[in-house]
């Protein structure tokens, strides 16, 4: 991160870990040296109060640092409101998207390695890629035609594939019939698969996509044909390569992409706002509380398969802040963080100021994104959750909420509660 040290002494490492440990549901000490008014802050704890109480949510947990430090962390509402069970700092969350983080960093590990390129073709890893279709609309209906050139490791991470989750009525009934888009949730949900990742994904290369690769930018599977690459070209399966290589090394405990039998009690529901915005339970199955207790444990999406916690979700956004060091481990090198958190896709993403890098959406405009810094950058999940990192101002910003699907728009405001709250600001 700019202005914020670049490594943390285990000393400090040590007191953050014991700080977290002991917040429970109460904020953190705020000292004024960290730039935060008190006063100012008890807006956002009227707002996740009010939004529990209201019953427009069933419970969430916010956890802010600032250089390192805790300044704000809060567990409101219920874990679960129907067993009567409380929001606490520690409880799991399903993160959704928030899991395409994670696989990029794995992508972008093997890229430094050596033993994936950028600019390497999908097929080479997956065979099913290699003659891709596209869907397109003509004057008698659809007409599928061969893409115009193969789809690299760059196309999926900045998400220019032109591969979606298949639930566009021009391909839907096509993916359908293969297990996946409208048969899998809203489209991205996999937990209940009896396969593995790359079964389903050589499955996902016989389908038409919605784009030429290169010309548009899509949101899709792109992160889950990833995980496959991964797990192709390190020869390890997925989900042992992100705890080996990632959580394990940092200290993410309670991150996996199904839950332990020992932990199952600490998932969050999932709630739905109904017509009137407020929280109802979501019923079982892909389209709410889904398979991460109970299920065949096989599937690894790395879309949008992993449980975590926000404590452990900063710590990894930590070690992104940090231009790939943690704890005196370099999982990644500047210049690669660099470029993941770097727009590389121009306009595509939109022209309102937010870009994409190879894997986080980028603030590449004062103002379009709230009031987050230029140069922040982040993302969310299906579930609700969402995360920033602002380098300007120091700032690692996880929000957990468990809402399918989420209509309440709370990330957002809770963010613009944080902000005002801060008063010595290091952008002027």
């Amino acid at each position: 991160m700019r202005n914020i040290k670049t490594l943390v002494c285990t000393a400090l490492l040590t007191g953050l870990c014991a700080d977290a440990a002991s917040a429970q549901n109460k904020p953190a000490p705020v000292g004024s040296s960290r730039g935060f008014s008190a006063a100012r802050l008890t807006r956002l704890d009227s707002l996740l109060d009010r939004s529990a109480q209201d019953g427009r949510i069933g419970g969430a947990v916010m956890l802010v640092l600032r250089d390192d430090h805790i300044v704000y962390q809060r567990a409101v509402g219920f874990a679960d409101r129907e067993a009567n069970r409380r929001m606490a700092p520690d409880a799991l969350f399903r993160i959704a998207s928030q899991t395409k983080a994670l696989t990029s960093v794995a992508t972008l590990m093997l890229v430094e390695e050596g033993r994936v390129a950028l600019s390497d073709p999908v097929s080479k890893f997956i065979p099913s890629f290699q003659r891709t279709t596209v869907a397109i609309r003509t004057d008698t209906g659809t007409a599928i035609v061969p893409a115009r050139r193969q789809i690299t490791v760059r196309d999926l991470l900045t998400h220019t594939s032109g591969v979606s989750y298949g639930t566009e009525p021009i391909v839907a009934d096509r993916y359908r019939t293969k297990g996946l888009g409208p048969a899998a949730g809203f489209g991205w949900y996999l937990a209940d698969k009896d396969e593995g990742v790359c079964e389903t994904m050589d499955r996902l290369g016989t389908l038409p996509f919605v784009a030429q690769p290169g010309e548009a930018w899509v949101y899709g599977y792109s992160i889950d044909i990833l995980g496959c690459v991964v797990e192709k070209a390190s020869g390890v399966p997925f989900d042992e390569f992100i705890r080996t290589r990632i959580t394990g090394p940092l200290g993410m405990h309670d991150t996996f992409f199904f839950v332990p039998p020992a932990k199952r009690d600490r998932l969050t529901a999932v709630y739905a706002s109904d017509s009137t915005g407020h929280a109802v339970r979501a019923p079982d199955g892909p389209r709410g509380q889904g398979n991460y207790n109970d299920g065949p444990r096989r599937d690894f999406a790395g879309g949008a398969g992993l449980v975590s916690t926000a404590q452990d979700y900063a710590r990894f956004l930590q070690m992104v802040a940090h231009r790939g060091a943690w704890n005196g481990q370099q999982f990644l090198a500047p210049h690669t963080v660099r470029l993941m958190t770097t727009n590389q896709v121009g306009t595509l993403h939109g022209n309102s100021g937010l870009g994409f890098g190879l894997g986080f959406e980028t603030t590449d405009r004062y103002g379009a994104n709230g009031f987050a810094s230029e140069g922040s950058f982040g993302w969310g999940g299906a579930y609700g959750s969402t995360y920033l990192v602002d380098p300007v101002e120091g700032l690692v910003i996880v929000f957990m909420v468990q809402l399918l699907p989420n209509s309440v728009g709370i990330g957002d405001r809770v963010r613009t509660e944080l902000y005002q709250a801060l008063v010595d600001s290091r952008t002027h």
